[in-house]
């Protein structure tokens, strides 16, 4: 028999969860870091920068590749090629809109969790069109400790005034994976580009193909 969960809350990750834009971001900084003449082993660095706050990734670049390395430059290349990706508009993940109607259909509260920026969340979910959908929506600008930290799940539940035990979190990378199962939530993955680690695994209730998968669960144990 499938055990049921008491679920109060779904705490949602927004990009390459509900957004396709990690490919976006990915190839973007490839290609910037290219046009600047960076070319060493930067696949293997773009793909280590999944999941992790922008702050923390221009971190990464600055002690890979030096500190005369042109972050601004590279910033304004990187920019410039999303932005006109995004143009033609920003895609939605696989059963995103499926999973949403669900959750309001069951008035279950939910919130986005991410480690973009305030700036960055609001616009991104405007292009996809389904900012209006969100009352709680945390960013990195909101904690001093972003994800694979569990401050930003902690936040989120006090927010929606449930205990983080009480929730599931559905997230695509090993970072948000860490950072939902250390707050304590229950934490579904539904990987983008990268799969999960070993370690990762252990830490999610299931590893789904995508948000149709991820619905069919919550239904299953009876938290819609």
């Amino acid at each position: 028999m499938t055990s049921r969960w008491d679920i109060s809350a779904v705490l949602l990750d927004m990009d390459g969860t509900l957004l396709d834009t990690e490919k976006v971001y990915f190839d973007s900084l490839v290609a910037a870091l290219n046009a600047h003449g960076y070319t060493d082993d930067v696949v293997a660095v773009c793909h280590a920068m999944i999941g992790l706050p922008g702050p923390e990734c221009e971190l990464m670049l600055v002690r890979r590749y030096g500190e005369d390395f042109p972050l601004a430059e590279i910033n304004r290349t990187f920019a410039a090629n999303r932005d006109e990706i995004f143009r033609a508009g920003l895609p939605l993940k696989a059963g995103a809109i499926e999973l949403l109607d669900a959750l309001r259909s069951a008035e279950r509260p939910m919130a986005i969790v991410t480690s973009s920026s305030r700036r960055s969340a609001d616009q991104h979910l405007t292009l996809a069109g389904i900012r209006a959908r969100f009352d709680t929506v945390l960013t990195r600008d909101d904690v001093a400790h972003c994800k694979p930290s569990p401050d930003l799940y902690l936040l989120a539940a006090k927010r929606l005034r449930v205990k983080p035990e009480a929730c599931v979190a559905i997230e695509d990378s090993n970072h948000g994976v860490t950072a939902a199962h250390a707050a304590g939530a229950i934490t579904l993955m539904v990987p983008d580009m990268i799969p999960p680690t070993e370690e990762t695994r252990a830490k999610c209730a299931a590893v789904l193909p995508d948000l149709n998968a991820a619905l069919a669960m919550l239904r299953e144990r009876g938290a819609l």
